[in-house]
């Protein structure tokens, strides 16, 4: 896997994909600089290295140029983390840039406009590649939030830097976070897998079923397991369209001795807010009216010994409804468990929207391994797939 150390950036333009789509206010300020601060270790390694740096990213989901995407408004915050002035041009391609680009001294940082103010981009257009390409001489790949997307300046721009591509820290880390729990983990190995919906899991867990020993499934997926099993869950979330496949999961698990924990108790709630009234209840037994919104205190006790006695923990998707506060309490006693785990030495591996959410919520973010930038993107490679962006570098 080549890395940043594979190569002598002195005098040399590193052209570099980062992910700054990053969430502005109404008055254009960054409120989030996470995906910023995550780029920094890789642009400091090649400026100290003697090297400059253009910076290639998207931002939202423009249609065509549009001013409120424009990547000009997080310049100064850019500039701010990194400690240099980063100088701006106002087009990905064309004279200005390739003005910008050829101007640049070691030291110094380029950002380029908003990739995706071209159509090319997304469509992975080799033309508009072969132009991103002309600006740098070393390709540096250090957004993981977009190595699942087959883009110009993710994937096909590879093509034309033969030798000279690698992957960046943050990127790099990534890969090798994921190996830890997908190919070298110490066991024992247990997944926590969350969210309200099997179907958006299910290529995950029949992927992971051969690498774990236990599962934990929390969250809305809880009920259909219930339900497939005969259980009564009154009003909760429930896919009727995959309770054959929960049981198959099952069956499954079984059959590859892994062990599944599903929670025993829920605290229930007879509307869907904050402020309803709640009951603890057995999972096979929530009344009519009332619907399952959080992991009950039998069910964490089980997931707690499971978590502490486990060597490698990979955690996706809440336990239950934390945007609620009400609701929060098992995914808020699931992060103590993980980070006692990771205390006593378990690699924990965070990922998944919702997931890093609540651990940036409850201030769990120190007290993991690791906490992943993609989404989408660590989904698919959890799910066994091999991702455009990071084939690209490998190719």
């Amino acid at each position: 896997m080549k890395t940043l150390n594979n190569f002598d950036f002195n005098n040399k333009k590193a052209i570099i994909r980062v992910d700054f789509n990053v969430p502005l206010d109404e008055n254009f300020n960054v409120t989030d600089t996470t995906r910023i601060e995550a780029a920094k270790p890789t642009i400091d390694y090649i400026l100290s290295n003697g090297g400059s740096v253009i910076l290639m990213s998207h931002l939202g989901r423009p249609k065509g140029a549009q001013d409120k995407y424009s990547l000009k408004h997080i310049l100064n915050t850019t500039s701010e983390i990194l400690g240099v002035p980063v100088q701006f041009a106002s087009n990905c391609v064309g004279a200005e840039a390739q003005e910008a680009a050829k101007n640049l001294k070691p030291g110094q940082v380029l950002l380029l406009e908003n990739l995706r103010f071209h159509d090319e981009e997304e469509a992975g257009d080799v033309a508009f590649a072969k132009e991103l390409a002309s600006l740098g001489d070393i390709y540096v790949n250090d957004a993981f939030g977009t190595a699942h997307r087959a883009h110009a300046s993710t994937t096909i721009i590879a093509q034309f830097f033969a030798d000279n591509k690698c992957f960046g820290t943050l990127l790099a880390k990534e890969i090798e976070s994921l190996n830890k729990v997908l190919k070298n983990s110490e066991k024992p190995v247990t997944a926590v897998l969350g969210g309200s919906k099997v179907s958006s899991k299910i290529t995950v867990i029949e992927n992971i079923l051969d690498k774990v020993d236990h599962m934990i499934i929390g969250g809305g997926m809880t009920f259909t397991f219930i339900k497939a099993q005969g259980g009564n869950i009154g009003d909760s979330i429930c896919e009727l369209d995959k309770l054959d496949l929960a049981l198959e999961i099952l069956r499954l698990a079984k059959e590859k001795g892994v062990q599944i924990h599903i929670p025993v108790d829920v605290v229930a709630a007879n509307d869907f807010s904050n402020t309803a009234d709640t009951q603890v209840v057995d999972v096979r037994e929530i009344p009519d009216g009332w619907q399952g919104l959080d992991a009950g205190p039998k069910s964490l006790a089980n997931f707690e010994k499971v978590i502490l006695e486990s060597k490698t923990i990979l955690w996706n998707g809440p336990l239950g409804v934390f945007e609620m506060e009400t609701f929060s309490k098992g995914t808020i006693a699931l992060g103590d468990y993980i980070a006692a785990a990771t205390a006593n030495g378990a690699f924990s591996l965070v990922g998944g929207g919702d997931s890093v959410a609540a651990v940036k919520q409850f201030g769990f973010e120190e007290k993991m391994s690791y906490v992943s930038t993609g989404g989408g993107a660590m989904l698919e490679m959890l799910e066994g797939k091999i991702l455009p962006g990071i084939a690209a570098i490998l190719d």
